[in-house]
């Protein structure tokens, strides 16, 4: 490898939007997240299930059904 070329591997905080931070390794210092594990609804099982009933309805609304 090549001298001098490469960034410098450091030791970085990341902080989540939720308030949980952790260390990890990184070229930079500090790292932003707005989701993490710790509040990700997979990860925790507190899943947000988007209501998607009647979407169908509303499209044969608008459009009508399709005649043969």
């Amino acid at each position: 490898m090549k001298e001098n070329i490469h960034p410098d591997y450091q030791t970085s905080t990341v902080k989540c939007a939720c308030g949980y931070t952790f260390e990890t390794r990184s070229t930079r210092k500090e790292i932003k997240v707005e989701i993490c594990s710790n509040c990700h609804g997979f990860f925790t099982g507190k899943q947000k299930l988007i209501d998607a009933a009647g979407r169908v309805e509303k499209f044969k609304k608008k459009y009508g059904t399709a005649k043969k």
